[in-house]
Protein backbone atom coordinates (compact mmCIF):
# COMPACT_ATOMS: atom_id res chain seq x y z
CA UNK A 1 0.00 0.00 0.00
CA UNK A 2 1.13 3.58 -0.68
CA UNK A 3 0.75 5.26 2.72
CA UNK A 4 1.00 8.78 1.26
CA UNK A 5 -2.31 8.20 -0.50
CA UNK A 6 -4.21 6.34 2.24
CA UNK A 7 -6.54 7.69 4.91
CA UNK A 8 -8.71 10.76 5.28
CA UNK A 9 -5.82 13.23 5.10
CA UNK A 10 -5.08 12.06 1.55
CA UNK A 11 -8.62 12.47 0.19
CA UNK A 12 -7.78 15.58 -1.82
CA UNK A 13 -4.67 13.96 -3.35
CA UNK A 14 -6.70 10.93 -4.42
CA UNK A 15 -9.44 13.13 -5.83
CA UNK A 16 -6.96 15.10 -7.91
CA UNK A 17 -5.44 11.96 -9.43
CA UNK A 18 -8.86 10.49 -10.14
CA UNK A 19 -9.59 13.68 -12.02
CA UNK A 20 -6.63 12.80 -14.24
CA UNK A 21 -8.08 9.37 -14.97
CA UNK A 22 -6.12 7.20 -12.54
CA UNK A 23 -7.93 4.37 -10.78
CA UNK A 24 -8.33 3.99 -7.03
CA UNK A 25 -6.41 0.70 -6.85
CA UNK A 26 -3.46 2.21 -8.76
CA UNK A 27 -3.34 5.35 -6.64
CA UNK A 28 -3.40 3.48 -3.33
CA UNK A 29 -1.34 0.36 -4.05
CA UNK A 30 1.41 1.21 -6.55
CA UNK A 31 4.66 3.21 -6.27
CA UNK A 32 4.26 6.65 -7.86
CA UNK A 33 7.10 7.25 -10.33
CA UNK A 34 7.82 10.73 -11.67
CA UNK A 35 9.07 10.73 -15.27
CA UNK A 36 11.04 13.95 -15.79
CA UNK A 37 11.04 14.62 -19.53
CA UNK A 38 13.25 17.38 -20.94
CA UNK A 39 11.67 16.92 -24.38
CA UNK A 40 12.06 19.95 -26.67
CA UNK A 41 11.01 19.93 -30.34
CA UNK A 42 13.66 22.51 -31.17
CA UNK A 43 16.69 20.80 -29.60
CA UNK A 44 18.12 17.73 -31.39
CA UNK A 45 19.43 16.26 -28.15
CA UNK A 46 15.91 16.25 -26.73
CA UNK A 47 13.63 16.07 -29.77
CA UNK A 48 13.25 12.27 -29.51
CA UNK A 49 12.56 11.98 -25.79
CA UNK A 50 8.78 11.86 -26.12
CA UNK A 51 8.97 8.31 -27.48
CA UNK A 52 11.46 7.26 -24.80
CA UNK A 53 9.13 8.54 -22.08
CA UNK A 54 6.28 6.44 -23.44
CA UNK A 55 8.45 3.33 -23.40
CA UNK A 56 9.62 4.06 -19.84
CA UNK A 57 6.00 4.26 -18.76
CA UNK A 58 5.38 0.84 -20.29
CA UNK A 59 8.17 -0.53 -18.09
CA UNK A 60 6.83 1.18 -14.97
CA UNK A 61 3.31 -0.19 -15.50
CA UNK A 62 4.66 -3.67 -16.27
CA UNK A 63 6.61 -3.72 -12.99
CA UNK A 64 3.63 -2.63 -10.92
CA UNK A 65 4.23 1.11 -10.68
CA UNK A 66 2.18 4.13 -11.78
CA UNK A 67 4.05 6.68 -13.95
CA UNK A 68 3.49 10.45 -13.97
CA UNK A 69 5.30 12.31 -16.74
CA UNK A 70 6.08 16.00 -16.35
CA UNK A 71 8.28 18.43 -18.21
CA UNK A 72 11.48 20.24 -17.31
CA UNK A 73 13.09 22.97 -19.44
CA UNK A 74 15.82 22.12 -21.90
CA UNK A 75 17.77 23.99 -24.54
CA UNK A 76 20.39 23.38 -27.18
CA UNK A 77 23.26 25.75 -26.45
CA UNK A 78 24.27 25.78 -30.11
CA UNK A 79 21.06 27.68 -30.87
CA UNK A 80 22.62 30.79 -29.39
CA UNK A 81 26.33 30.52 -30.20
CA UNK A 82 27.70 33.97 -30.96
CA UNK A 83 25.02 35.78 -28.99
CA UNK A 84 25.32 37.43 -25.60
CA UNK A 85 22.45 35.30 -24.32
CA UNK A 86 24.68 32.21 -24.39
CA UNK A 87 25.40 33.14 -20.78
CA UNK A 88 21.99 31.75 -19.79
CA UNK A 89 23.07 28.16 -20.40
CA UNK A 90 24.94 27.36 -17.17
CA UNK A 91 22.39 29.18 -15.01
CA UNK A 92 19.75 26.98 -16.67
CA UNK A 93 21.19 24.06 -14.72
CA UNK A 94 19.81 25.57 -11.51
CA UNK A 95 16.49 26.48 -13.11
CA UNK A 96 15.97 22.82 -14.09
CA UNK A 97 16.86 21.60 -10.60
CA UNK A 98 14.42 24.04 -9.02
CA UNK A 99 11.61 22.86 -11.30
CA UNK A 100 12.19 19.19 -10.48
CA UNK A 101 12.40 19.90 -6.75
CA UNK A 102 9.17 21.91 -6.94
CA UNK A 103 7.05 19.38 -8.86
CA UNK A 104 8.44 16.28 -7.14
CA UNK A 105 7.93 17.72 -3.66
CA UNK A 106 4.34 18.73 -4.31
CA UNK A 107 3.42 15.43 -5.98
CA UNK A 108 5.32 13.26 -3.49
CA UNK A 109 6.80 10.81 -5.97
CA UNK A 110 8.27 7.59 -4.60
CA UNK A 111 10.89 7.42 -7.37
CA UNK A 112 12.14 9.35 -10.38
CA UNK A 113 13.34 8.60 -13.87
CA UNK A 114 15.04 11.59 -15.46
CA UNK A 115 15.43 11.88 -19.23
CA UNK A 116 18.11 14.27 -20.51
CA UNK A 117 20.81 14.49 -23.17
CA UNK A 118 22.75 17.73 -23.24
CA UNK A 119 25.35 19.93 -21.61
CA UNK A 120 23.75 21.60 -18.61
CA UNK A 121 20.48 19.71 -18.77
CA UNK A 122 21.90 16.42 -17.46
CA UNK A 123 23.51 17.96 -14.35
CA UNK A 124 20.36 20.04 -13.87
CA UNK A 125 18.13 16.97 -13.58
CA UNK A 126 20.77 15.33 -11.38
CA UNK A 127 20.75 18.25 -8.95
CA UNK A 128 16.97 18.00 -8.72
CA UNK A 129 17.11 14.24 -8.08
CA UNK A 130 19.76 14.66 -5.37
CA UNK A 131 17.58 17.18 -3.54
CA UNK A 132 14.65 14.77 -3.57
CA UNK A 133 16.83 11.76 -2.61
CA UNK A 134 14.24 9.21 -3.68
CA UNK A 135 15.24 6.20 -5.84
CA UNK A 136 16.26 7.64 -9.21
CA UNK A 137 17.62 6.57 -12.60
CA UNK A 138 19.07 8.93 -15.20
CA UNK A 139 18.35 7.96 -18.81
CA UNK A 140 20.54 9.66 -21.40
CA UNK A 141 19.20 10.40 -24.86
CA UNK A 142 22.31 9.17 -26.68
CA UNK A 143 24.25 10.69 -29.56
CA UNK A 144 23.26 11.48 -33.13
CA UNK A 145 24.73 9.66 -36.10
CA UNK A 146 27.55 11.19 -38.14
CA UNK A 147 27.07 13.30 -41.26
CA UNK A 148 29.24 13.32 -44.38
CA UNK A 149 30.32 16.02 -46.82
CA UNK A 150 32.52 15.36 -49.86
CA UNK A 151 33.71 12.07 -48.40
CA UNK A 152 34.56 13.45 -44.94
CA UNK A 153 32.75 13.11 -41.63
CA UNK A 154 30.88 16.23 -40.52
CA UNK A 155 29.87 16.81 -36.93
CA UNK A 156 28.11 19.89 -35.52
CA UNK A 157 31.41 21.05 -34.02
CA UNK A 158 32.85 21.29 -37.55
CA UNK A 159 30.22 23.69 -38.90
CA UNK A 160 31.67 26.94 -37.57
CA UNK A 161 35.20 26.18 -38.76
CA UNK A 162 34.14 24.78 -42.17
CA UNK A 163 31.91 27.74 -43.02
CA UNK A 164 33.64 30.71 -41.36
CA UNK A 165 34.05 33.54 -43.85
CA UNK A 166 31.72 31.91 -46.41
CA UNK A 167 28.52 33.49 -47.72
CA UNK A 168 25.51 32.23 -45.76
CA UNK A 169 23.59 31.34 -48.94
CA UNK A 170 26.48 29.57 -50.67
CA UNK A 171 26.00 25.97 -51.72
CA UNK A 172 28.84 24.82 -49.47
CA UNK A 173 27.28 26.35 -46.39
CA UNK A 174 23.85 24.92 -47.19
CA UNK A 175 25.24 21.44 -47.88
CA UNK A 176 27.16 21.40 -44.59
CA UNK A 177 24.11 22.64 -42.69
CA UNK A 178 22.05 19.82 -44.19
CA UNK A 179 24.36 17.02 -43.01
CA UNK A 180 25.77 18.32 -39.71
CA UNK A 181 22.84 17.01 -37.63
CA UNK A 182 21.63 13.87 -39.36
CA UNK A 183 19.10 12.88 -36.71
CA UNK A 184 18.14 13.53 -33.09
CA UNK A 185 20.72 13.04 -30.37
CA UNK A 186 23.66 14.83 -28.79
CA UNK A 187 26.56 15.93 -30.99
CA UNK A 188 28.74 12.84 -31.50
CA UNK A 189 32.06 14.13 -30.12
CA UNK A 190 33.44 14.15 -26.58
CA UNK A 191 31.64 17.44 -26.03
CA UNK A 192 29.96 18.33 -22.78
CA UNK A 193 26.76 16.47 -23.67
CA UNK A 194 28.43 13.12 -24.26
CA UNK A 195 30.94 13.71 -21.48
CA UNK A 196 28.05 14.12 -19.04
CA UNK A 197 26.17 11.14 -20.48
CA UNK A 198 29.25 9.01 -19.83
CA UNK A 199 29.57 10.49 -16.34
CA UNK A 200 26.13 9.08 -15.53
CA UNK A 201 27.53 5.58 -16.09
CA UNK A 202 30.76 6.30 -14.25
CA UNK A 203 28.65 7.48 -11.30
CA UNK A 204 26.55 4.31 -11.46
CA UNK A 205 23.39 6.35 -12.04
CA UNK A 206 22.22 4.80 -15.31
CA UNK A 207 21.94 1.23 -16.55
CA UNK A 208 25.42 -0.10 -17.48
CA UNK A 209 26.23 0.01 -21.18
CA UNK A 210 23.37 2.34 -22.07
CA UNK A 211 24.75 5.90 -21.86
CA UNK A 212 26.38 5.84 -25.30
CA UNK A 213 23.62 4.03 -27.23
CA UNK A 214 22.91 6.29 -30.25
CA UNK A 215 19.59 8.10 -30.02
CA UNK A 216 17.99 6.34 -32.99
CA UNK A 217 19.03 2.75 -32.15
CA UNK A 218 16.27 0.38 -31.04
CA UNK A 219 18.60 -0.55 -28.17
CA UNK A 220 17.78 2.84 -26.64
CA UNK A 221 14.08 1.94 -26.46
CA UNK A 222 14.82 -1.43 -24.91
CA UNK A 223 17.06 0.24 -22.32
CA UNK A 224 14.33 2.76 -21.48
CA UNK A 225 11.81 -0.03 -20.90
CA UNK A 226 14.27 -1.87 -18.64
CA UNK A 227 14.83 1.31 -16.67
CA UNK A 228 11.08 1.72 -16.19
CA UNK A 229 10.94 -1.74 -14.66
CA UNK A 230 14.06 -1.25 -12.57
CA UNK A 231 12.92 1.98 -10.92
CA UNK A 232 9.94 0.17 -9.36
CA UNK A 233 12.33 -2.42 -7.91
CA UNK A 234 14.58 0.37 -6.60
CA UNK A 235 11.65 1.96 -4.77
CA UNK A 236 10.99 -1.36 -3.04
CA UNK A 237 14.71 -1.67 -2.20
CA UNK A 238 14.88 2.03 -1.17
CA UNK A 239 18.11 2.47 -3.19
CA UNK A 240 18.57 6.24 -3.24
CA UNK A 241 21.10 8.65 -4.84
CA UNK A 242 22.76 9.13 -1.45
CA UNK A 243 23.49 5.38 -1.40
CA UNK A 244 25.18 5.50 -4.81
CA UNK A 245 26.88 8.92 -4.92
CA UNK A 246 29.74 8.47 -2.46
CA UNK A 247 33.14 10.15 -2.54
CA UNK A 248 34.59 6.97 -4.07
CA UNK A 249 31.99 7.11 -6.83
CA UNK A 250 32.90 10.71 -7.64
CA UNK A 251 36.60 9.81 -7.71
CA UNK A 252 35.73 7.06 -10.21
CA UNK A 253 34.00 9.69 -12.34
CA UNK A 254 37.01 12.02 -12.21
CA UNK A 255 39.33 9.18 -13.27
CA UNK A 256 37.01 8.32 -16.16
CA UNK A 257 36.66 11.95 -17.23
CA UNK A 258 40.43 12.49 -17.38
CA UNK A 259 41.02 9.17 -19.13
CA UNK A 260 38.46 9.96 -21.84
CA UNK A 261 39.61 13.55 -22.43
CA UNK A 262 36.22 14.85 -21.34
CA UNK A 263 34.89 18.38 -21.58
CA UNK A 264 36.28 20.91 -19.12
CA UNK A 265 32.68 21.63 -18.11
CA UNK A 266 32.52 18.24 -16.40
CA UNK A 267 34.59 19.68 -13.57
CA UNK A 268 31.97 22.33 -12.87
CA UNK A 269 29.20 19.77 -12.87
CA UNK A 270 30.84 17.07 -10.75
CA UNK A 271 31.83 19.59 -8.09
CA UNK A 272 28.29 21.04 -8.06
CA UNK A 273 26.72 17.57 -7.77
CA UNK A 274 29.09 16.51 -5.01
CA UNK A 275 28.37 19.70 -3.08
CA UNK A 276 24.62 19.03 -3.38
CA UNK A 277 24.91 15.46 -2.07
CA UNK A 278 27.28 16.48 0.74
CA UNK A 279 30.46 14.86 -0.63
CA UNK A 280 33.76 16.71 -0.40
CA UNK A 281 35.20 17.19 -3.90
CA UNK A 282 37.65 19.93 -4.91
CA UNK A 283 39.94 21.01 -7.71
CA UNK A 284 42.74 19.28 -5.80
CA UNK A 285 41.09 15.93 -6.53
CA UNK A 286 41.15 16.68 -10.26
CA UNK A 287 44.74 17.89 -9.97
CA UNK A 288 45.92 14.79 -8.09
CA UNK A 289 44.15 12.28 -10.34
CA UNK A 290 45.08 14.18 -13.48
CA UNK A 291 48.77 13.69 -12.74
CA UNK A 292 48.54 9.90 -12.81
CA UNK A 293 45.79 9.07 -15.33
CA UNK A 294 46.60 9.15 -19.07
CA UNK A 295 44.08 9.84 -21.82
CA UNK A 296 43.14 6.43 -23.27
CA UNK A 297 40.03 7.29 -25.33
CA UNK A 298 40.40 8.34 -28.96
CA UNK A 299 37.09 10.17 -29.40
CA UNK A 300 37.33 13.64 -30.99
CA UNK A 301 38.91 16.02 -30.13
CA UNK A 302 41.51 13.78 -28.44
CA UNK A 303 41.44 11.31 -31.35
CA UNK A 304 39.66 10.62 -34.63
CA UNK A 305 36.67 8.55 -33.49
CA UNK A 306 33.08 9.46 -32.58
CA UNK A 307 30.83 8.48 -29.69
CA UNK A 308 29.02 6.08 -32.02
CA UNK A 309 32.37 4.35 -32.57
CA UNK A 310 32.92 4.27 -28.80
CA UNK A 311 29.58 2.59 -28.25
CA UNK A 312 30.28 -0.01 -30.91
CA UNK A 313 33.67 -0.65 -29.28
CA UNK A 314 32.05 -1.67 -26.00
CA UNK A 315 30.97 1.67 -24.59
CA UNK A 316 31.67 2.93 -21.10
CA UNK A 317 32.07 -0.54 -19.50
CA UNK A 318 34.92 -1.34 -21.92
CA UNK A 319 36.68 1.91 -21.01
CA UNK A 320 36.20 1.26 -17.29
CA UNK A 321 37.69 -2.20 -17.74
CA UNK A 322 40.95 -0.62 -18.93
CA UNK A 323 40.88 1.68 -15.88
CA UNK A 324 39.86 -0.88 -13.28
CA UNK A 325 43.14 -0.81 -11.37
CA UNK A 326 42.43 2.88 -10.61
CA UNK A 327 38.75 2.53 -9.71
CA UNK A 328 36.79 1.79 -6.56
CA UNK A 329 35.11 -1.35 -7.84
CA UNK A 330 32.86 -1.80 -4.78
CA UNK A 331 30.85 1.29 -5.77
CA UNK A 332 27.14 0.63 -6.28
CA UNK A 333 25.22 1.08 -9.53
CA UNK A 334 21.46 1.45 -10.00
CA UNK A 335 21.06 -2.19 -11.03
CA UNK A 336 22.09 -3.27 -7.53
CA UNK A 337 25.43 -4.57 -8.83
CA UNK A 338 28.87 -3.20 -8.04
CA UNK A 339 31.07 -1.48 -10.57
CA UNK A 340 33.31 -4.54 -10.39
CA UNK A 341 30.42 -6.70 -11.57
CA UNK A 342 29.94 -4.40 -14.56
CA UNK A 343 33.63 -4.35 -15.47
CA UNK A 344 33.92 -8.11 -15.24
CA UNK A 345 31.37 -8.55 -18.03
CA UNK A 346 32.80 -5.82 -20.30
CA UNK A 347 34.77 -6.39 -23.51
CA UNK A 348 36.94 -3.94 -25.48
CA UNK A 349 36.22 -4.44 -29.18
CA UNK A 350 38.52 -1.69 -30.53
CA UNK A 351 41.90 -1.34 -28.83
CA UNK A 352 42.89 1.59 -31.03
CA UNK A 353 39.92 3.63 -29.82
CA UNK A 354 39.97 2.44 -26.18
CA UNK A 355 43.65 2.05 -25.33
CA UNK A 356 45.22 0.37 -22.33
CA UNK A 357 47.18 2.55 -19.94
CA UNK A 358 50.52 1.38 -21.31
CA UNK A 359 49.58 2.64 -24.80
CA UNK A 360 47.66 5.89 -24.18
CA UNK A 361 46.44 8.46 -26.67
CA UNK A 362 48.21 11.07 -24.55
CA UNK A 363 50.31 10.31 -21.45
CA UNK A 364 49.51 13.74 -19.99
CA UNK A 365 45.88 12.91 -19.35
CA UNK A 366 42.78 14.62 -20.67
CA UNK A 367 42.73 17.60 -18.31
CA UNK A 368 45.34 19.63 -16.44
CA UNK A 369 44.74 22.02 -13.54
CA UNK A 370 46.93 25.11 -13.86
CA UNK A 371 47.88 27.51 -11.06
CA UNK A 372 50.11 30.56 -10.75
CA UNK A 373 49.94 34.29 -10.10
CA UNK A 374 47.32 34.64 -12.86
CA UNK A 375 45.20 31.80 -11.46
CA UNK A 376 45.85 31.62 -7.69
CA UNK A 377 42.94 29.22 -7.17
CA UNK A 378 42.94 27.30 -10.45
CA UNK A 379 42.46 27.23 -14.21
CA UNK A 380 41.79 24.34 -16.59
CA UNK A 381 43.19 23.22 -19.92
CA UNK A 382 42.13 20.20 -21.97
CA UNK A 383 45.70 18.99 -22.33
CA UNK A 384 44.94 15.98 -24.53
CA UNK A 385 43.84 18.30 -27.34
CA UNK A 386 46.82 20.70 -27.21
CA UNK A 387 49.43 20.43 -29.99
CA UNK A 388 52.82 19.35 -28.68
CA UNK A 389 54.44 22.65 -29.68
CA UNK A 390 51.92 24.58 -27.55
CA UNK A 391 52.22 22.61 -24.32
CA UNK A 392 54.57 25.37 -23.21
CA UNK A 393 54.05 28.82 -24.70
CA UNK A 394 54.27 32.49 -23.85
CA UNK A 395 53.51 35.72 -25.60
CA UNK A 396 52.10 39.23 -25.38
CA UNK A 397 48.56 39.64 -24.08
CA UNK A 398 45.84 40.87 -26.42
CA UNK A 399 43.07 41.91 -24.05
CA UNK A 400 39.29 41.81 -24.70
CA UNK A 401 36.17 41.88 -22.54
CA UNK A 402 33.87 39.82 -24.78
CA UNK A 403 34.15 36.81 -27.09
CA UNK A 404 32.74 38.92 -29.93
CA UNK A 405 35.66 41.37 -29.59
CA UNK A 406 38.20 38.55 -29.78
CA UNK A 407 36.77 36.96 -32.92
CA UNK A 408 36.58 40.34 -34.65
CA UNK A 409 40.28 40.95 -33.99
CA UNK A 410 41.15 37.53 -35.41
CA UNK A 411 39.06 38.07 -38.53
CA UNK A 412 40.62 41.50 -39.10
CA UNK A 413 44.15 40.06 -38.94
CA UNK A 414 45.05 41.84 -35.71
CA UNK A 415 46.09 38.63 -33.91
CA UNK A 416 49.54 37.31 -34.84
CA UNK A 417 51.35 34.02 -34.16
CA UNK A 418 52.80 34.11 -30.65
CA UNK A 419 49.99 36.26 -29.17
CA UNK A 420 47.95 35.22 -26.14
CA UNK A 421 44.33 36.34 -26.34
CA UNK A 422 42.76 37.32 -23.00
CA UNK A 423 38.96 37.33 -22.77
CA UNK A 424 37.81 38.42 -19.33
CA UNK A 425 34.70 39.44 -17.40
CA UNK A 426 33.00 36.30 -18.73
CA UNK A 427 33.04 34.32 -15.45
CA UNK A 428 30.04 33.22 -13.36
CA UNK A 429 29.44 36.67 -11.86
CA UNK A 430 31.00 38.76 -14.60
CA UNK A 431 29.15 37.50 -17.67
CA UNK A 432 27.04 36.67 -15.61
CA UNK A 433 26.64 32.96 -16.20
CA UNK A 434 30.16 31.92 -17.24
CA UNK A 435 29.72 32.16 -20.99
CA UNK A 436 31.24 29.63 -23.39
CA UNK A 437 33.97 31.27 -25.46
CA UNK A 438 33.29 29.62 -28.83
CA UNK A 439 33.64 32.30 -31.50
CA UNK A 440 37.28 33.13 -30.86
CA UNK A 441 38.32 29.50 -30.42
CA UNK A 442 36.63 28.46 -33.70
CA UNK A 443 38.25 31.42 -35.45
CA UNK A 444 41.71 30.37 -34.28
CA UNK A 445 41.17 27.02 -36.00
CA UNK A 446 39.57 28.52 -39.12
CA UNK A 447 42.42 31.00 -39.60
CA UNK A 448 45.16 28.47 -38.90
CA UNK A 449 46.26 30.06 -35.61
CA UNK A 450 45.40 27.19 -33.25
CA UNK A 451 49.02 25.96 -33.22
CA UNK A 452 50.57 29.38 -32.61
CA UNK A 453 48.14 31.51 -30.55
CA UNK A 454 46.97 30.86 -27.00
CA UNK A 455 43.74 32.00 -25.39
CA UNK A 456 42.93 32.39 -21.69
CA UNK A 457 39.63 33.32 -20.06
CA UNK A 458 37.58 33.26 -16.87
CA UNK A 459 34.75 31.96 -19.04
CA UNK A 460 34.37 28.37 -20.11
CA UNK A 461 34.45 26.45 -23.37
CA UNK A 462 32.16 24.19 -25.30
CA UNK A 463 33.15 20.55 -25.15
CA UNK A 464 33.74 20.94 -28.91
CA UNK A 465 36.62 23.37 -28.40
CA UNK A 466 40.23 22.25 -28.46
CA UNK A 467 43.76 23.58 -28.67
CA UNK A 468 45.93 25.82 -26.44
CA UNK A 469 43.00 27.41 -24.62
CA UNK A 470 42.78 27.92 -20.85
CA UNK A 471 39.49 28.56 -19.05
CA UNK A 472 37.80 28.66 -15.64
CA UNK A 473 40.44 31.07 -14.29
CA UNK A 474 39.71 31.79 -10.62
CA UNK A 475 39.28 34.18 -8.97
CA UNK A 476 37.43 35.63 -11.96
CA UNK A 477 38.11 39.14 -13.22
CA UNK A 478 34.80 40.58 -11.97
CA UNK A 479 35.76 39.56 -8.43
CA UNK A 480 39.10 41.36 -8.77
CA UNK A 481 41.13 38.32 -9.77
CA UNK A 482 44.52 38.91 -11.41
CA UNK A 483 42.98 38.47 -14.86
CA UNK A 484 41.36 41.89 -14.37
CA UNK A 485 44.84 43.44 -13.99
CA UNK A 486 46.36 42.21 -17.26
CA UNK A 487 47.35 45.00 -19.66
CA UNK A 488 47.89 44.91 -23.41
CA UNK A 489 51.35 43.59 -24.19
CA UNK A 490 52.00 41.90 -20.82
CA UNK A 491 53.78 38.57 -21.24
CA UNK A 492 51.72 35.55 -20.27
CA UNK A 493 53.20 32.07 -19.91
CA UNK A 494 51.39 28.70 -19.98
CA UNK A 495 53.29 25.52 -19.06
CA UNK A 496 51.22 22.33 -19.04
CA UNK A 497 54.10 20.12 -17.86
CA UNK A 498 54.65 22.34 -14.83
CA UNK A 499 50.91 23.14 -14.51
CA UNK A 500 51.66 26.88 -14.39
CA UNK A 501 49.81 29.97 -15.63
CA UNK A 502 51.91 33.07 -15.08
CA UNK A 503 51.67 36.81 -15.71
CA UNK A 504 55.23 38.08 -16.08
CA UNK A 505 55.05 41.14 -13.85
CA UNK A 506 56.37 41.76 -10.34
CA UNK A 507 54.29 41.43 -7.19
CA UNK A 508 54.75 45.15 -6.66
CA UNK A 509 53.37 46.01 -10.09
CA UNK A 510 50.46 43.63 -9.50
CA UNK A 511 49.64 45.42 -6.24
CA UNK A 512 49.78 48.87 -7.89
CA UNK A 513 47.32 47.76 -10.55
CA UNK A 514 45.04 46.20 -7.96
CA UNK A 515 44.84 49.47 -6.05
CA UNK A 516 43.74 51.29 -9.22
CA UNK A 517 41.23 48.67 -10.39
CA UNK A 518 37.54 49.61 -10.31
CA UNK A 519 34.90 46.89 -10.35
CA UNK A 520 32.72 47.20 -13.47
CA UNK A 521 29.00 47.82 -13.30
CA UNK A 522 26.95 44.59 -13.46
CA UNK A 523 26.00 43.71 -17.04
CA UNK A 524 22.54 42.50 -15.93
CA UNK A 525 20.46 44.14 -13.20
CA UNK A 526 17.21 42.17 -13.21
CA UNK A 527 15.70 38.78 -13.93
CA UNK A 528 17.10 35.27 -13.80
CA UNK A 529 20.71 36.17 -14.56
CA UNK A 530 20.75 38.92 -11.93
CA UNK A 531 19.56 36.39 -9.33
CA UNK A 532 22.17 33.91 -10.51
CA UNK A 533 24.98 36.48 -10.23
CA UNK A 534 24.03 37.25 -6.62
CA UNK A 535 23.97 33.60 -5.53
CA UNK A 536 26.47 31.66 -7.66
CA UNK A 537 29.76 30.29 -6.40
CA UNK A 538 33.06 30.59 -8.26
CA UNK A 539 34.03 28.20 -11.03
CA UNK A 540 36.36 26.18 -8.82
CA UNK A 541 33.37 25.51 -6.53
CA UNK A 542 31.04 24.42 -9.35
CA UNK A 543 29.50 27.83 -10.22
CA UNK A 544 26.12 26.75 -8.82
CA UNK A 545 23.48 28.81 -7.04
CA UNK A 546 24.10 27.88 -3.40
CA UNK A 547 24.36 29.79 -0.16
Amino acid sequence: MNKKFMGTEAIMRRAMLKGCGFADEDIKTKPHIGIVNTYNEGAPGHAHLKQLAEVIKQGVWAAGGIPFEFGAPSTCGDMIVGEEELKYELAGRDAIALGIEYVSTVHQFDGLILLASCDNIIPGVCLGAIRMNVPSIIITGGSMLVGEYEGEEVLPCDVGVMTMGKEADSQRVQDIEDVACRCPGACSTMGTANSMQIMMEALGWTLPGTATIPAVYADKLRAARRAGKRIVEMVKEDLKPSDILTRETFLNAITTDIAMGGSTNVILHLIALAREVGVELTMNDFDRIGKKVPCICGVKPSGNYTIVDLHNAGGVPAMLKELQSLLYLDSKVVTGETLGDVVEKARNKNEDLIRNMNNPINPDGGLTILRGNLAPNSAIIRSSSVPENMKKFSGPARVFSRDQEGVKAIQEGKIKPGDVIVIRYEGPKGAPGMKEIMLSTDALVAYGLDTSVGLITDGRFSGFNHGPIVGHITPEAYEGGPLALVEEGDIISVDIKEAKLTLKISDGEMQKRREKWVKPEPKVKQGMMHIYAQMCRSADEGAGMTL
